[in-house]
């Protein structure tokens, strides 16, 4: 594996350069812009393993969306790369034991596209219980169905909600509004918001919903949660929806059960396989079938979403940039700085290993440095350790090679004030 470059040093702004992938809101150049950061490059597409791996060699901050895949191969040929921004909710795109390992942490935006999620399933509801699609279709193509047959409110309904997190709580309370009866099922104990009731299993749940909407994360516990099985011990006629990963449900199941009349209809953002870019070819089982809504993974997809998500993740990397902050980061030791003060702070990303901290230490008590504060937290594989001086020390970067031939250190960094 390369060794990471040892010298990364925040008082060149311009030197560090920041790769955006995928059509990234611009509110986010604008942030890192507005930081000091004007090397940022945007590109509207994603890029392949090898693409990525020959531009990782000149990138300091990667941000990407949920096409763009960080393998481990590309972790291992990464370069300089020294932070991932994913511009979403999830992370299951990048191989994040591996950035962890490399010393790379990797921060989403969990909260700014729950609204957007939150609002396009509750229409999607409202359009499956009154067959709109196919009354649309109808009408596009010359016929006039104009019957109250197969429509129905949505008042006293009752929507089963599967994973009661920010997304899942924010359907609850529009759902609520409508009148509708919100149960769900979570395996963590979650604060209730309104007059919402917990399930006391999936299968609870699936027996008494009218309608059933996913909002879990992608995890081994969730990889094909609704099968056949599942499906089975839903309510004739009740529907499915899936706008949260694409692996959560077999399509296959699900198209059989849409078949036979046993579900009236589903709506399904997310797919286990989806086109690599806009031009790509998509194919699904769950195509040509009645009342069923396909959309091309935008859940999150409104500008309202992608500008507070550029806003809130270009916040996060800068913090960590230029003060080390790794508050947000889902693989990564978290902690919380305050804005870096006149002098120098050194951070450096170890093995946790017995005896690290005395070995660093000991370097700066070679050299005479006072430490004035220092930060340190671990996992079971790395300790992230930011120690800051009261002063600008001129042989820093002396100090710093030192600290990055310690057998155990992953990767160091150098934020100092200009002398």
């Amino acid at each position: 594996m390369p060794t990471p470059r040892p010298d990364l040093c925040t008082d060149a702004k311009d030197a560090v350069k920041i790769l955006l992938l995928e059509g990234i809101s611009e509110t986010a150049s604008a942030a890192f812009v507005e930081a000091g950061y004007t090397n940022v490059e945007q590109q509207s597409g994603s890029l392949g393993e090898n693409e990525l791996i020959d531009c990782l060699q000149h990138v300091d901050i990667l941000g990407i969306r949920s096409r763009t895949q960080i393998t481990q191969r590309v972790i291992r040929n990464s370069g300089r790369l020294a932070a991932i921004g994913c511009f979403s909710v999830g992370t299951n795109q990048v191989a994040l034991d591996d950035a962890r390992q490399r010393g790379v942490p990797t921060f989403n935006s969990p909260f700014s596209n729950t609204r957007s999620v939150a609002e396009l399933t509750i229409a999607e509801i409202v359009m499956l219980f009154r067959r709109i699609f196919p009354r649309s279709n109808a009408a596009n193509a010359g016929a006039w169905h104009k019957s109250a047959i197969g429509s129905h409110e949505v008042r006293g309904k009752v929507l089963g909600i599967v994973g009661y997190g920010n997304i899942g709580s924010q359907l609850a309370m529009l759902a609520e509004a409508l009148s509708m009866k919100v149960v769900y099922f979570d395996p963590s104990d979650k604060l209730r918001h309104g007059n919402v009731t917990p399930m006391v299993s999936l299968d609870e749940l699936l027996a008494v919903s009218d309608v059933v909407s996913l909002h879990v994360p992608q995890t081994d516990n969730s990889q094909n949660m609704i099968g056949a099985r599942e499906i089975a011990l839903m309510k004739p006629g009740a529907f499915l929806v899936n706008n949260a990963r694409g692996e959560i449900v077999d399509l296959d199941a699900l198209a059989a059960a849409l078949r036979n009349s046993h579900l009236g209809g589903a709506a399904v953002d997310v797919f286990p396989v989806e086109p690599s870019s806009s031009g790509a070819r998509f194919k699904s089982p769950m195509q040509g079938l009645d009342n069923v809504i396909l959309t091309p993974h935008i859940g999150g997809s409104t500008c309202e979403a992608q500008d507070r998500i550029g806003e809130e993740l270009s916040r996060k990397l800068v913090e960590f940039y230029s003060g080390g902050s790794t508050m947000g980061a889902v693989n990564f030791p978290q902690i919380q700085l305050l804005q870096r003060p006149a002098g120098t702070r050194i951070i450096q990303v170890q093995k946790n290993l017995p005896g690290e901290l005395g070995r660093l230490n000991a370097i700066f008590d070679k050299h005479g440095v006072n430490i004035t504060s220092q930060h340190f937290q671990n996992d079971n594989e790395i300790g992230y350790v930011v120690l800051e001086a009261d002063r600008h020390l001129p042989d820093a970067q002396v100090l710093l090679k030192q600290i990055q031939a310690l057998p155990n250190t992953i990767r160091t960094r150098l934020l100092q004030e200009a002398a």
